[in-house]
C-alpha cells in the first residue's frame, strides 16, 4: 500500500516536471523565447502584403492591455502613422499584467490579415473600459493585422 502511495506520488512528480505550463516569471509569458531574431512592429505590415498569415518573431510597444482578464494587448509603432496590431495568446493559455501599457515585448507566433466584426470589436471597447459613446460610434467591421502569440516575453 504504501509502495503505491510513493509511486504515484512519484508519477505525479514527474509528470508535473515534464508537463509545458506557462512560465510567468514576470518577464515570460507562455512558451519560454528568447529576443533572437525578431523584427520591428514596423517591419509587419510590409513582409504580410499579399499573404493571409505568416510566423513571426516581433518586438513592439503595448499601447493597451484587457483590463478584465489580460487576455489581449494591442502593439504600437514608434512611427507615427502604423495601425495597431491586436494580441492574443494561444489557447488562451495565460494572460498579460493589465499594467504593461507603454513597456516593450517580443511575441512569437503568427500574424494573420482578417476582419473583424463589429461584435468583436465592442467586446475589445468593453475590455479596455472604453465609454458607452465610444462603443456605440463602433459601427464597422475592421481589417487588420492580428497576432496570435504563443510566447511573450517582457523587455522592459
Amino acid at each position: 500500500m504504501l509502495k503505491s502511495i510513493f509511486f504515484s506520488l512519484g508519477a505525479l512528480l514527474c509528470l508535473s516536471a515534464c508537463a509545458q505550463t506557462p512560465k510567468g516569471d514576470g518577464k515570460h509569458f507562455g512558451n519560454t523565447i528568447t529576443a533572437d531574431g525578431a523584427i520591428s512592429y514596423d517591419e509587419v505590415m510590409p513582409k504580410m502584403a499579399g499573404i493571409d498569415s505568416l510566423n513571426l518573431k516581433v518586438t513592439g510597444k503595448v499601447k493597451e492591455v484587457c483590463q478584465k482578464k489580460g487576455c489581449w494587448m494591442t502593439l504600437v509603432s514608434d512611427q507615427p502613422g502604423y495601425p495597431e496590431m491586436r494580441v492574443t495568446f494561444k489557447d488562451y493559455a495565460f494572460f498579460m499584467p493589465k499594467d504593461l501599457s507603454g513597456k516593450r515585448v517580443v511575441i512569437d507566433g503568427f500574424a494573420r490579415v482578417e476582419t473583424t466584426s463589429v461584435e468583436v470589436l465592442r467586446h475589445y471597447a468593453e475590455d479596455a473600459k472604453k465609454s458607452p459613446e465610444e462603443i456605440a460610434a463602433i459601427t464597422e467591421p475592421k481589417r487588420e493585422v492580428s497576432f496570435e502569440a504563443a510566447g511573450v516575453l517582457l523587455l522592459d
